[in-house]
């Protein structure tokens, strides 16, 4: 690491099991601060949740083993986190690829599981406008299919990685979105352009993480690494 930056912060990703109890849980870790402790996190997590002591341990080493990783591969990232403007985690995506260019729209996909409940969805996302927000969107989508909280960050967490992606290969794109000439979809298409929530059986949730984790990793090889879909 470099001593004379001063913020050289990760995405820490949580996907912890003990016993019953599941915790999942994404946020970002200032590696450039030695006061950070992964086991004070982890004390202070553990309190506000309720969680006992087995929970602690696990993602203070689950913290440990990805800041490991994250300062070896540092120095070699293509993408490291922009610059923080402000604390709150509703601000505007990063500015566009071309200010000259209005229209950036790329397909944004979720695939969100918390608890045994799955959300399925697909949409349009303007690069080019910096007043959209993930964190606005998520809140939004939440409230109108009345889900819970968790969701909310999963949402927002997912969207700001696959706007990651999209906007280092927008460039280089064959095949942008066409101009839309109306603002209404084709009937046929609107069973593929809605959000799709389902409950699943435990093992039916334990194969779908287990295939999103292979889809995670290849697309980590194919992007360097660096963020979470």
């Amino acid at each position: 690491m470099d001593p004379n930056v001063t913020d050289q912060r990760a995405i820490m990703k949580l996907n912890i099991n003990v016993g019953n109890q599941s915790l999942v849980d994404q946020f970002e870790w200032d590696m450039s601060d030695p006061a950070n402790s992964p086991e004070e996190f982890a004390r202070s997590l553990c309190a506000e949740l309720g969680l006992g002591g087995e929970f602690t341990s696990a993602i203070a080493y689950s913290i440990r083993g990805q800041l490991q990783w994250n300062q070896r591969t540092y120095a070699f990232s293509e993408s490291p986190q922009p610059t923080v403007e402000c604390t709150f985690r509703y601000v505007s995506c990063a500015p566009p690829l071309d200010p000259n260019v209005t229209d950036q729209r790329a397909i944004m996909k979720l695939n969100i599981n918390v608890g045994n409940q799955s959300l399925v969805d697909q949409f349009e996302w303007d690069m080019s406008d910096p007043a959209n927000s993930p964190e606005e969107f998520a809140r939004s989508l939440c409230a109108e299919l009345g889900l819970g909280g968790e969701f909310t960050s999963a949402i927002a967490y997912s969207i700001r990685g696959q706007l990651q992606w999209n906007q280092r290969t927008y460039a280089f794109s064959e095949s942008p979105q066409p101009t839309v000439e109306c603002t209404f979809r084709n009937p046929s298409e609107s069973e593929a352009w809605g959000p799709f929530l389902e409950t699943l059986t435990d093992a039916e949730i334990e194969k779908k993480m287990r295939d999103q984790d292979r889809n995670t990793r290849r697309m980590r090889r194919l992007v360097g690494g660096g963020f979470n879909f």
